[in-house]
Parts: C-alpha cells; sequence; structure tokens
C-alpha cells in the first residue's frame, strides 16, 4: 500500500472528487440526487469552507483513485460523507486508509463523533463501518432516497 497516499484536498481534486463520486453511486444504481449535486459541486464551499475535510487518495502515478469527506455538523461532529474508491483501485484495503484518516481528524479536531448514511444494499461498506466501531442508529429523515442505515462511531 505504499504506492498509495492520502492527501488533503486541493482545487486540482475538484474532477476527481465529482467523478468518483458519481461513478459509485451510477454504478450501484442509484440516482444522483440533488445534495449530491450541490456538494460535489462546490467542494470548497460546501465542504471546506463550513469547516470541514476532503482527503484524496493518489497512486504512485499520480492519478487520484479514492476520496472521502467529513461533512461539519452543528452538533460537534463530522458526516463521513462521499467514500469512493475507484473500481479498478479496490480489495487494496484504501477504504480503511480513508477511514483512519477521517477518524483521525476528527479527533484531532475534537469532534464527538462521527457519523454517516448509506444504503443496506452496501455490504462491504457496512462491514467496514461496524470494524471501526460504528453503531447502528434508528431510521431519521434524511436528504437521500438511497440511504435506509445511519451509523455513528462516538469519538
Amino acid at each position: 500500500m505504499s504506492q498509495y497516499r492520502v492527501a488533503d484536498y486541493r482545487p486540482e481534486h475538484a474532477t476527481a472528487w465529482r467523478s468518483l463520486n458519481e461513478g459509485w453511486i451510477l454504478q450501484c444504481g442509484f440516482a444522483l440526487e440533488p445534495k449530491d449535486h450541490k456538494v460535489l459541486g462546490d467542494a470548497q464551499g460546501q465542504v471546506l469552507d463550513a469547516g470541514g475535510h476532503i482527503f484524496i487518495i493518489e497512486d504512485g502515478a499520480g492519478d487520484y483513485v479514492g476520496c472521502c469527506a467529513l461533512m461539519k455538523m452543528d452538533d460537534g461532529g463530522f458526516e463521513l460523507a462521499k467514500m469512493a474508491v475507484r473500481p479498478d483501485a479496490r480489495g487494496k484495503g484504501l477504504s480503511k486508509l480513508l477511514m483512519q484518516a477521517c477518524v483521525e481528524r476528527a479527533k484531532a479536531l475534537k469532534g464527538t463523533r462521527l457519523y454517516l448514511e448509506t444504503n443496506s444494499g452496501l455490504a462491504p461498506a457496512l462491514r467496514l463501518y461496524e470494524q471501526f466501531g460504528f453503531v447502528y442508529l434508528p431510521q431519521r429523515d434524511t436528504p437521500y432516497a438511497r440511504a435506509d442505515v445511519f451509523m455513528e462511531l462516538r469519538l
């Protein structure tokens, strides 16, 4: 895994940020929703300027193969959002690398919890979240039609 590097988002990552996320959403048979367009089209304004962070994984050739965001929440926590790994880079532990970066950054920023919304059909993602200690929460209102699983990790 030493050929991969987790980097903080830079403006030149905007196209990769959007395409990595649009790719997984569409490949899984989901529709791009209004909140997807908003967040993917304005990473700076919707995530970074609001106190969040975005991580990008670069491979040894300088290609962008994965990403994930921490979106600041009003309760002192962060929403773990928009985690994606390019299909040809899956199975190499990159989601785990992204998750570790998110947990470490949220703790460093004194976040109280990590919260996420996902879909029950995304079994590999659910296993990853469970391995990191996320617990299931009751159903709640969400802007995403595809979200039917809600989880958190207390920090």
